[in-house]
């Protein structure tokens, strides 16, 4: 497991909890982005991680994801934020479904900061790729289209599993790399270093799409995206929610653009060796506990 952290103290500890308390023990990374509060300390001192790796300097999750891809040596790599908290099950619903061609996404279900206790269990349909209601009259993030009546989506039903996505099709807003998010993921470690991991540019513009970047990239080399409903778990957000959004949103032009790009051009040749020579540069400068 590969958790890319940056000033997470306010629910680091419920989130490794979580994981120690899983019906199937898996390796976890947590891969600071050079936090400004205690979240390497808490990832120190959890029992549950194997491996704490401290970047020189803040270089986004992309670049953190990468690092932990290295440093880990399994052959299925799950994606986790370090703000989801996970039923017990979740791991283990991976773990009997992970192969060589696969990728399996899982789902979040967002929780206001403070709202205590959690639900019981997290609401599939609470995840937008599930339930999703659009905004009317203004261009859609992704597609640019513009709706003229409300609709309430169900883009996972409405696409038998997204079994009627992939070669182009889409779903209003929605196509195959897009449902493709590293919230809760597992891949072939093989195949994200194969493909050169997660593009570090879309950190340093901002936020979003490097997980549907990788998407696409695992796309394109026959990997199979296949949902996994019952994967769901709890994304705490932040104090901050509502800043840290529309910080966010500003940044997302830039992203899409450079995702649109990268997709007119052909796939990188030295993609591994690039790769790996760019992390281990960066591993060596990091600091490594445990």
């Amino acid at each position: 497991m590969v958790i890319p952290a940056f000033d997470v103290g306010y629910c680091l500890p419920a989130v490794l909890d979580a994981l120690a308390a899983q019906t199937f023990a898996a390796e976890v990374i947590v891969v600071d982005d050079a936090s400004t509060d205690h979240t390497a300390d808490i990832a120190r001192a959890h029992p549950v991680v194997a491996r704490v790796v401290r970047l020189p300097e803040r270089l986004g999750a992309a670049t953190a994801r990468n690092i932990g891809t290295v440093a880990t040596s399994g052959n299925t790599i799950v994606f986790l934020d370090a703000d989801m908290v996970l039923p017990p099950h979740v791991i283990a619903d991976l773990a009997v479904r992970a192969c060589d061609d696969v990728v399996l996404v899982g789902f979040r279900h967002n929780i206001t900061y403070g709202a205590e206790p959690l639900p019981g269990t997290p609401d599939l349909y609470a995840d937008h790729r599930v339930r999703w209601r659009p905004p009317v009259g203004q261009p859609l993030m992704y597609s640019g289209l513009v709706l003229d009546r409300p609709i309430e989506g169900h883009p996972l039903d409405e696409t038998r599993d997204l079994v009627d996505l992939g070669y182009g099709r889409m779903y209003y807003d929605w196509d195959l790399p897009r449902m493709v998010v590293t919230a809760l993921m597992a891949a072939p470690r093989h195949a994200v270093i194969d493909i050169g991991g997660f593009d570090p540019e879309f950190g340093r513009l901002g936020w979003g799409m490097e997980d549907t970047h990788l998407g696409a990239k695992l796309i394109a080399t026959g990997l199979y995206v296949v949902p996994v409903r019952q994967a769901t778990g709890f994304h705490l957000d932040p104090p901050n929610a509502d800043a840290l959004w529309r910080t966010k949103l500003a940044t997302w032009p830039a992203t899409l653009h450079h995702y649109r790009s990268l997709l007119q051009a052909p796939m990188p040749r030295r993609a591994v060796a690039e790769f790996m020579a760019v992390t281990h540069r960066l591993l060596s400068r990091s600091e490594v506990f445990r």
